[in-house]
C-alpha cells in the first residue's frame, strides 16, 4: 500500500473517534485527497432531528471545499466504518461525491477488521445526476 493510502486509511480509522453518534451508535470516518494534495477528514454527526445528521464523507469534503478552489477534484475517498463488512457511502453522499470526484476517484472502504474494498465512483453511481444535466441546451 502506498504512504499515502496508508495515511488516508489511518486518517479515517481516526475520525471515527470524534463520531458524535448517541442514536445509532455507529461510528464512520472517511478521509478524502484533493487533486492539489491537500488531504481532510470528518466523521457523522448526528442530530435528533435525524434530517440534522451529516455523514463523515460529506464533513470531510464540506471541510475541503470550504479551504480549496472549487476547480479542484476529489481524487481518492477512504470510508471507515466499526461494522464487521465495510459500509459504502449512502446515497447521498454518493450524489454529493459526483458533484466533486471524477468517475475515476478510487472509493476504498473499510473497517477495524481490515477488511478492504475498492471501487471507482463511477461503479458506485455510474448514472450519476450531474451540472451538465441542468446545463440548457439549446
Amino acid at each position: 500500500m502506498s504512504s499515502l493510502k496508508t495515511e488516508l486509511k489511518k486518517m479515517a480509522i481516526a475520525a471515527m473517534e470524534f463520531s458524535y453518534s448517541p442514536y445509532s451508535n455507529k461510528k464512520i470516518g472517511a478521509s478524502i485527497v484533493l487533486s492539489n494534495g491537500k488531504s481532510y477528514s470528518g466523521c457523522n454527526i448526528e442530530n435528533a432531528s435525524y434530517g440534522g445528521t451529516v455523514c463523515a464523507e460529506r464533513v470531510a469534503i464540506w471541510k475541503a471545499f470550504s479551504e480549496n478552489k472549487s476547480d479542484i477534484k476529489i481524487t481518492e475517498v477512504f470510508v471507515a466504518s466499526n461494522e464487521s463488512e465495510p459500509w459504502p457511502p449512502c446515497g447521498f453522499c454518493r450524489q454529493v461525491l459526483a458533484e466533486f470526484a471524477t468517475p475515476e476517484t478510487q472509493v476504498t472502504l473499510i473497517n477495524l477488521q481490515n477488511t478492504e474494498k475498492t471501487y471507482k465512483f463511477k461503479d458506485l453511481l455510474p448514472l450519476a445526476f450531474k451540472f451538465e444535466h441542468l446545463i440548457k441546451k439549446d
